[in-house]
């Protein structure tokens, strides 16, 4: 798991599915460390259901954060896993090579690069030039990064964030935990989970982090996050009070 050393570099942001929150919590990453007066890319290899109008998920990190730099390398129509996307529009594929170059580019020249995902770790990204297709941690594997993991609160959560967790061990891939939405008004079963994941955990965003005016947002990032990401959280009992 992560140690509470700030990281550095490139850091994955994956999930363990979709919608768990990723491109919140990359914004709140970005939003911290930039406080701390880190400069942040934000790189988002492939973004897919472009055309069902919902904002793109670098406008929304844009929108809340306002990295120094923030870019998709390549988008696709379809709400799709990017390679099962690009097939359908019968568009290239991302290569993985060519997305490590990419990111050890902005590595150069930023402190601090958050690489959002699609979906989940294992979710298909794209063709490695063999033509197999590469995942995420694949990626992870490849740039020697570390992932965060962006988790549910509720019911169901520990097998799926074990399941990614595992998966990342075995790659030798060092990661944390950081729940996606924590609700208003948790019930046992979110007490139940929070007091599972704890020990893997390096943040928490409220629920509706995402609807914040950004100025509130920036302000905020700092409390859902530990020193790992640049936030300021480091007793999860006294957040638990807090909260509750």
């Amino acid at each position: 798991m992560v140690s509470g050393v700030a990281w550095r570099g490139p850091i994955l942001v994956t999930g363990t599915d979709t919608d768990v929150g990723k491109t919140v919590v990359t914004a709140a990453i970005t939003a911290a460390a930039q406080a701390a007066g880190l400069r942040v890319a934000v790189i988002k290899p492939g973004q897919t259901g472009t055309a069902t109008g919902a904002e793109p998920d670098v406008d929304t990190v844009n929108r809340l954060a306002a990295p120094m730099t923030a870019r998709t390398l390549v988008s696709y129509p379809d709400p799709l896993a990017p390679l099962a996307a690009a097939r359908v529009a019968q568009a290239e594929p991302l290569e993985l090579y060519a997305v490590a170059d990419e990111i050890r580019a902005d590595a150069d020249k930023h402190d601090l690069v958050l690489v959002e995902g699609a979906g989940g770790l294992l979710v298909p990204m794209g063709l490695r030039p063999s033509g197999e297709a590469w995942t995420l941690a694949d990626l992870a594997v490849s740039i020697g990064a570390p992932a965060v993991v962006v988790t549910r609160a509720g019911l169901g959560t520990l097998n799926h964030t074990a399941l990614t967790l595992e998966a990342l061990d075995r790659r030798a891939v060092p990661c944390g935990v950081v729940l996606g939405a924590w609700p208003a008004e948790p019930e046992l079963v979110h007490w139940a989970n929070l007091r599972e994941l704890v020990p893997s955990m390096v943040g928490a965003l409220p629920d509706g982090a995402g609807t914040l005016e950004p100025g509130v947002f920036r302000r905020s990032a700092p409390g859902w996050l530990t020193p790992a990401l640049y936030g300021v959280l480091d007793d999860w009992r006294a957040w638990a009070e807090e909260v509750s």
